[in-house]
């Protein structure tokens, strides 16, 4: 298509178009056109014209709603989606955003649609099936990785983090998995409270698995145990506040004659720094904060680290 692509793809689309209207004594082939449409938005994705490859996916889908083939409209709706947003990544990164993000509005429009159409068809198809559509929940996946790491969306990216959280509910591994994002959003957004909460329902569904806790579940418990800490010891809950759950986080940590460690995907370094941690916190004893910080460093995730750095500063600036 080249420098002249618009023009070219103009005409084109056009001319498809133009066979889907009716004529005397004609039914028009929406097969052919649907295919044609295919084509076409192949052509304007090897040209790099992502949004004119969206808008070809999209009138293919709609030649696939009116045939009544729910899954192949569905699908193209994905491929639009997927081009509108490429579009608008693209955009972002040289700075041209589309005008009112209407790339990125498309791509969520289109992948919103997808999603419906998906979880209806599953519906007629399987009217007694307890779980909803693995794709839906993929397809949120998927448009909130876009969200977070492509355009710094993060708000909007635990939102789609959340509608795959409830969607996984019959797949507890997915829908921890999807669980531990949307905590990380809400750190990176300073909602240390809603990452709090995340955590602890990330624990209740791991803990579902039963003892002994191994493999992935005692990775995930592992995390929970360690930010949950750092959470509570930036937050400083009341007495009053603290649920007896959360209490019990803090309860393991407290004394220092406590010798063996309560928790299997802990090792006892780990747990004797964390113990020292709390202690440390409580007492308001910065110099022993700072001097824990290298000592933990090692055991900790970057976020974990940050978390830490966070304790760290908030007690040094804040008076006893």
């Amino acid at each position: 298509m080249g420098d002249g692509g618009g023009v070219d793809f103009l005409g084109q689309y056009r001319a498809i178009s133009n066979k889907l209207k009716k004529r005397f004594l004609r039914k028009p082939n929406v097969t052919e056109a649907s295919d044609q449409f295919g084509s076409l938005a192949v052509r304007c994705e090897n040209d790099e014209l992502p949004q004119y490859a969206g808008l070809c996916w999209m009138a293919a889908a709609r030649c696939e709603g009116s045939l009544g083939n729910s899954p192949g409209e569905a699908w193209d709706l994905v491929r639009a989606g997927r081009q509108f947003m490429k579009a608008e990544v693209k955009g972002a990164k040289l700075g041209c955003p589309s005008p009112g993000g209407e790339h990125l509005q498309a791509a969520i429009n289109c992948f919103s649609h997808a999603s419906s159409k998906w979880q209806q068809h599953r519906t007629t198809e399987q009217p007694s099936a307890a779980s909803p559509c693995p794709l839906s929940a993929g397809l949120a996946l998927e448009l909130g990785n876009a969200l977070r790491l492509d355009l710094n969306r993060v708000a909007e990216a635990a939102t789609q983090y959340q509608k795959a959280v409830e969607l996984q509910r019959c797949s507890p591994l997915e829908q921890l998995h999807s669980l531990g994002l949307l905590a990380s959003c809400k750190i990176e957004l300073g909602d240390y409270d809603g990452a709090l909460s995340t955590f602890n329902e990330m624990v209740s569904v791991a803990e579902l698995g039963g003892r002994p806790y191994i493999g992935t579940y005692s990775d995930i418990l592992h995390r929970c145990e360690i930010t949950r800490v750092l959470l509570l010891l930036i937050l400083q809950p009341s007495a009053q506040r603290l649920p007896p759950d959360l209490a019990q986080v803090l309860e393991k940590y407290a004394w220092a004659e406590e010798c063996s460690v309560p928790v299997s995907y802990l090792n006892e370094d780990e747990f004797l720094l964390l113990q020292s941690l709390v202690m440390a916190s409580q007492a308001h004893d910065v110099d022993s904060l700072q001097s824990l910080e290298a000592e933990l460093w090692k055991f900790l995730s970057a976020e974990q680290r940050d978390l830490l750095r966070t304790l760290v500063r908030k007690m040094t600036l804040s008076p006893k």
